[in-house]
């Protein structure tokens, strides 16, 4: 995909940034559905140029072309292309609110999105780990570089156990706290308050919350952070909780790699990924009586319907019971 260099949509996602408080991934995702639609309809949009430039390459496209008719044929694409119907619906989104902002700024009279029929969201019921497959995942990591350790994988010593116990501190929080993996990454050393066994979160959008640490995650990271110093550049409160091995902060990806690994070793599924753990935290917090609207905070979600899917999940595991041990079910 090329980046798109249309000055408008630039004027965009600057605004996004500074009223909405957007993150730079989702940033990306906005102008990256923004440029495919704009490099399939190029021919159409291009506005006039001396030397018949790209709008890929900086030149404004004209959006006021922009017709119902154009944007079906946009989904057909997406069609015939096999995205499925999530993606579809999120770029779908993504141009409904860049018209939106055009109309706005009267650049153009009208939303061309707004003439589609709603496409209903796939409702698909969201996967999580049993109590003994948590507790699996959890002994991972040292189990994993205690193997490496011995077979010579490890550089040595130190470093093996500096990141089994990181690792071991990141799975215990993300399933403390149900975190999202990038929320688990971007913890600052001040963010953690021992005196009562929280963290502070800074979540989708830049909003904080307070995340609760339970006892096994507590001293998980006491653990970690026995060893961290060894490998820290410094140890002030603004520095990253989880580093690597150079002292910098440990990236999302580098972290869903080493997941998979775990996974695997645990005798899990490769395909499952961090955020498995968010909702395995919901469903288990549900299944043992939390009440809607907490979970919901723990989230940090906006809407309570988006926490009403974890009801599913759970009514759908009673269900299974029922079936299973009614004598007339």
């Amino acid at each position: 995909m090329k980046v798109i260099r249309d000055p408008i949509v630039l004027q965009y996602l600057m605004s996004l940034e500074n009223e909405k408080n957007y993150s730079a991934h989702t940033l990306k995702n906005y102008g990256q559905d923004i440029a495919q639609f704009a490099e399939l309809r190029l021919d159409t949009l291009i506005a006039d140029t001396k030397a018949g430039e790209a709008v890929i390459e900086g030149v404004a496209a004209d959006w006021t072309r922009v017709s119902l008719a154009m944007v079906r044929q946009f989904i057909i694409h997406l069609q015939n292309e096999k995205f499925s119907r999530s993606s579809t619906l999120r770029k779908i989104s993504s141009m409904r609110a860049f018209f939106r902002y055009l109309v706005r700024e009267d650049r153009v009279k009208s939303n061309p999105f707004n003439g589609l029929s709603r496409i209903k969201k796939e409702q698909r019921l969201p996967k999580f780990l049993t109590i003994p497959q948590i507790i699996s995942l959890m002994m991972a990591p040292k189990q994993y570089w205690m193997d490496m350790l011995k077979k010579g994988g490890a550089k040595d010593e130190s470093h093996a156990i500096f990141a089994a116990n990181r690792d071991t501190a990141i799975l215990e929080i993300v399933y403390s706290g149900g975190l999202r993996i990038q929320e688990a990454m971007n913890i600052n050393l001040g963010d953690l308050d021992f005196m009562s066994d929280v963290v502070r979160v800074r979540g989708k959008g830049k909003k904080e919350r307070i995340a609760a640490l339970g006892g096994p995650s507590v001293s998980a990271i006491q653990k970690f952070m026995d060893v961290r110093h060894f490998f820290a550049t410094s140890e002030k409160s603004g520095d990253p909780l989880f580093i690597n091995h150079l002292g910098t902060r440990l990236t999302q990806r580098s972290f869903q790699r080493l997941f998979k690994t775990y996974c695997l070793f645990a005798g899990l599924s490769p395909e499952l990924t961090p955020h498995k753990l968010r909702h395995s935290f919901a469903t288990h917090m549900l299944d043992n009586g939390a009440d809607l609207r907490s979970v919901q905070e723990m989230l940090g979600h906006e809407s309570l319907s988006t926490t009403q899917i974890y009801t599913h999940v759970t009514t759908e595991r009673l269900k299974h019971v029922y079936d299973e041990a009614h004598p007339r079910a």
